[in-house]
């Protein structure tokens, strides 16, 4: 018997063909998505722009264009690797992609995807961030959120820290890729214990921080894509609030007069606010609505 034919003909496939094929494929395998893409269609075109060398956002405009066989086999293999192998796309690419800005990307870190990165780049961080002023990146895995800062605000500096040592390093690729290594110096440690001292000198302006904060019954329940990222990159304790507990406990004495904290809870927002009914904290609109990211002025950090 024949075998049954190939639904790919990589000798006729254009952009728009072989996206369409692939979102069939990634779509009847039931996947999950949230690493950079929402669904199988964003995926599919992720795949084909790698292959042209370009970004996703780039190849909408390139449907016509034919591509090479080896393209569309290449595409093809990653698509079915996506399938078997259950991992996020950002790994098996080795990119990510933020805010329309590049990324290296492995398993040393997790993928970006903060809310924090739309704040940064429609501005809506600008009163706390003064000319030639100073912000922390805490928990800042890849250095996403970090460089993101740096190529919108160039008369910042910016510190950046993590507890991985694996995930410093990729952030240090990242910081060389981008050629921000005048704005950028990276730390290594436990949250407040990466940096030298409280004196005014290291002070700043902001702190951001997408930290640890997956309750424990999200994590037992986490997909086999999320569980292919580092545990201690997304637990956050019994209720998520165990390393956000010890980051507001800290972040005053690290925070200039009128300075503030920007903190992506994910969807704990009612653990948090179970757990500092005190704190007044202001909930920021993002694409995922108001109850993803919150700042916190340094003033209600001392109460």
């Amino acid at each position: 018997m024949d075998p049954s034919p190939n639904p790919f003909n990589p000798s006729v496939l254009t952009v728009e063909d072989c996206c369409t094929k692939i979102t069939q494929l990634l779509e009847s395998a039931h996947l999950h998505y949230g690493h950079g893409a929402n669904n199988a269609q964003s995926e599919a075109l992720w795949i084909v722009s790698k292959q042209l060398g370009i970004s996703p956002t780039e190849a909408l405009d390139l449907g016509d264009k034919p591509l090479s066989t080896k393209m569309t086999q290449d595409a093809i293999n990653i698509a079915q690797q996506r399938i078997s192998r259950r991992e996020p796309l950002a790994y098996l690419l080795g990119e990510a992609w933020l805010m329309g800005i590049p990324f290296d990307c492995t398993p040393q870190s997790i993928i970006p995807r903060s809310f924090i990165a739309e704040l940064i780049v429609h501005g809506e961080l600008d009163p706390w961030l003064p000319a030639d002023g100073k912000v922390l990146d805490l928990c800042t895995g890849n250095g996403s959120l970090a460089i993101l800062t740096a190529l919108h605000y160039p008369d910042l500096h910016i510190t950046a820290s993590d507890l991985s040592l694996p995930a410093l390093a990729l952030a240090a690729r990242n910081v060389e890729r981008h050629h921000v290594n005048n704005q950028i110096d990276v730390f290594h440690g436990d949250l407040w214990n990466a940096l030298p001292d409280t004196e005014e000198d290291h002070r700043f302006d902001l702190i951001i921080c997408n930290p640890p904060y997956v309750n424990e019954a999200s994590m037992r329940a986490l997909p086999p894509e999320y569980q292919a990222e580092p545990r201690e990159a997304l637990a956050g304790g019994l209720n998520g609030m165990d390393i956000i507990t010890r980051i507001i406990a800290g972040a005053a004495d690290y925070l200039n007069e009128r300075g503030a904290l920007v903190m992506e809870i994910g969807n704990e927002y009612e653990y948090f606010h179970q757990a500092f009914p005190h704190i007044p904290a202001i909930w920021l609109e993002v694409s995922a609505g108001d109850q993803q990211v919150c700042i916190i002025l340094a003033e209600d950090l001392q109460k």
